[in-house]
């Protein structure tokens, strides 16, 4: 979602619109950026109404809002009219929250029983059923395979990918066949809103990275990738994206605390297990939790004894797995993506980046 959010809005923005976006990425009104220290994707409905007043205020010709079934479930959403819906994709997260993944997914729905103009679905997602059956004036469908928008000739290495599409050659500077799919889906929100194939060509391949998601921090002699990967799906589709043909995939993982989707942690362990050759545990934002505990719930379902380390201070495990990487291996440090503090004991959140922390270990390693 956070992609797919980013790439709508530059595409508006280089049609000469006035934009703003809320999401995990950041803040943005116009020309001016901040971080989202909140940690909820979403802010609550005061601070939600306030920043749509100052965006209208400032003249913002459209709001990009990324939606959580968190913030529907809390009623954030109240007293806002949608124009537009995507469905980018469902997997299964916040069970706990929810009760169940059918609560969770009828929370998911609410946002497109809301909107009444433009449903923007993803065809390739098996359960795109869930989403298409709800009325409004006008479905457009997105896939690879299948759907309204189209490509062809699409290509996706590790760092970049490339389509074409509505006689348009499309090069993005990100990798993976996911983050075509986003780019898709922010095609078919900008042609809904009349923006030609060139110019969402030229916004597209214009886009450098994203923070914290399949972000390199270096390409060579061996990669370092930082990525919010924080589904069982997530993770996979990363690691898959990255793993290299001819070198080791040195993994960093540990997961959330604060009772959230603990079933996640065993699951993540064992994609690891099955996709890595290297693997790291360490902390993520244990909130209220034992650290140890958490790492210990990951650890369970990896059944090797070699080539596995516990290194609790996440900055150590980063920098070790940096220190330990050969010309073509990647380096894949997940979870926290562009975020910008950890969240810990105490209800504190602490200054964090793991954006920041690998370069740094980047640079003493070179």
């Amino acid at each position: 979602k956070s992609t797919t959010v980013y790439m709508i809005t530059k595409i508006l923005e280089s049609s000469g619109a006035n934009v703003a976006a809320i999401g995990s990425l950041g803040f943005k009104i116009k020309d001016k950026e901040w971080p989202n220290t909140l940690k909820q994707t979403m802010p609550g409905r005061f601070r939600l109404q306030k920043f749509l007043a100052e965006a209208k205020k400032a003249g913002c010709d459209f709001v990009i809002l990324e939606v959580t079934s968190e913030g529907i479930k809390q009623y954030r959403h109240l007293g806002i009219k949608f124009d537009t819906a995507v469905f980018v994709n469902i997997h299964r997260e916040h069970l706990e929250n929810h009760g169940s993944f059918e609560n969770y997914l009828k929370a998911k729905q609410e946002l497109f029983k809301l909107t009444k103009h433009i449903h923007v679905l993803n065809a390739d997602d098996p359960r795109i059923t869930e989403f298409n059956k709800f009325t409004s004036e006008k479905k457009i469908t997105f896939g690879i395979n299948q759907g309204d928008i189209r490509p062809t000739n699409v290509l996706a290495s590790e760092s970049e990918s490339e389509f074409n599409l509505d006689g348009q050659k499309v090069h993005l500077n990100i990798g993976g066949v996911f983050n075509v799919l986003n780019a898709l889906g922010a095609w078919a929100v900008a042609s809904a809103h009349g923006v030609e194939a060139h110019v969402i060509t030229e916004a597209l391949s214009k886009i450098q990275s994203i923070p914290g998601r399949l972000e390199f921090i270096q390409k060579r002699p061996f990669s370092v990738i930082v990525d919010y990967a924080h589904t069982p799906d997530s993770l996979e589709a990363v690691y898959k994206t990255l793993k290299p043909a001819n070198g080791r995939l040195i993994v960093v993982l540990g997961a959330c605390g604060g009772g959230r989707d603990k079933w996640k942690r065993p699951e993540f362990g064992a994609i690891a297990d099955r996709l890595a050759d290297d693997i790291i545990l360490t902390d993520e934002d244990p909130y209220e939790e034992n650290p140890c505990q958490i790492v210990s719930e990951i650890e369970q379902s990896i059944k090797r004894a070699n080539h596995i380390e516990i290194i609790m201070d996440r900055k150590e495990a980063i920098g070790r797995a940096i220190a330990m990487a050969q010309p073509g291996d990647a380096v894949v440090i997940t979870g926290k993506g562009s975020e910008v503090s950890m969240a810990v004991v105490g209800n504190k959140k602490i200054p964090w980046s793991d954006r920041d922390i690998a370069r740094l270990a980047v640079d003493k390693s070179n």
